[in-house]
């Protein structure tokens, strides 16, 4: 079981501050911060690339006053490959800029096929044993990526606590490997991007801005007409609920029987607080089951269908 170093667990919401610094300044950070502190949101995750680093020093500062109850989780390695070197001082910056002696969750933040899991684990297992880590992650794994590298950190002995795959109504290729493989190896899931990028929050359909038309990538990633369709499915459906689609969506994503944690995020406290919503909204099986049948459900890693 993961818990803060007072013994706090993780709170069903993860909140992620790839925003502080960037497109929300010190001010609107600091009161996203405290309006998940607020709604009982202990776990909250950053990484080295995220805002040239700001995004780490702010959450460090606004860590201070509570540290111990919170659970820290920051990632390593996303540019500069995986190899031992670019682990170990990267992570040494991420600790300066959240001014913690202890953090309590590195990522490798995705897989490196030019560097051999047994260097990448070797380093992580440095940290580890040297204290300065209590749980290991990995982002952007598939799931055997994850066995293989599970088998690697055995060998140093240490394990694979985290991992953190994309996973919305939209995005849920996870569910047919990554979610039963992290509930059979006791991994907890922490997957992002629960409004598929803000697509599932209804915005764009009505000429709003957001990643969907600021970055080409998000814009591949969810230029496919079904995906659309269900957001305005899900948007007309929180319209009978009299709630927010971005409060089904991420209450939907927390509902999955593999109980993940998904990470929430934002640009600014106001826009932050459906998400947070989520937290004391009642998803009931049939309103669960009425909103996956907005998206497609993948079919099962065997591809027999029939035996699903």
């Amino acid at each position: 079981m993961i818990t803060s170093l007072n013994g706090t667990p993780l709170s069903p919401l993860t909140f992620g501050t790839m925003q502080f610094g960037g497109t929300a300044d010190a001010q609107e950070s600091r009161a996203m911060f405290d309006a998940a502190r607020a709604a009982g949101i202990t776990h909250f995750d950053t990484a080295f690339v995220y805002t040239g680093g700001a995004s780490e020093t702010l959450l460090g500062d606004m860590a201070q006053a509570d540290r111990e109850g919170l659970i820290i989780a920051t990632k390593a390695a996303y540019e500069g490959g995986s190899g031992r070197a670019n682990i170990l001082t990267g992570f040494a910056t991420s600790q300066q800029r959240l001014k913690m002696d202890v953090v309590d969750i590195l990522y490798l933040h995705r897989f490196d096929d030019n560097t051999p899991l047994q260097e990448s684990f070797d380093a992580l297992a440095t940290l580890k044993h040297e204290g300065r880590i209590r749980h290991i992650g990995v982002s952007n794994f598939a799931a055997w990526q994850v066995m293989k590298a599970q088998a690697v950190a055995a060998q140093f002995g240490i394990r694979i606590d985290m991992i953190q795959p994309m996973h919305s109504l939209v995005k849920r290729q996870a569910e047919v490997e990554i979610f039963p493989m992290a509930v059979d190896q006791a991994i907890e899931v922490v997957p992002y991007s629960p409004l598929g990028g803000g697509l599932l929050t209804g915005k764009y359909a009505q000429g709003g801005s957001g990643r969907l038309t600021e970055d080409h990538r998000y814009a591949a990633r969810y230029n496919v007409g079904w995906m659309h369709d269900a957001a305005a499915k899900l948007s007309a459906l929180s319209a009978d609920q009299g709630t927010d689609p971005a409060t089904l969506a991420v209450a939907w994503a927390m509902a999955h029987p593999a109980r993940p944690r998904p990470i929430v995020s934002a640009r600014s406290a106001a826009q932050l607080a459906p998400s947070l919503d989520a937290l004391k909204f009642e998803m009931t099986p049939d309103l669960y089951d009425r909103i996956t049948a907005f998206s497609v459900t993948p079919p099962p890693a065997t591809d027999r269908i029939e035996e699903a």
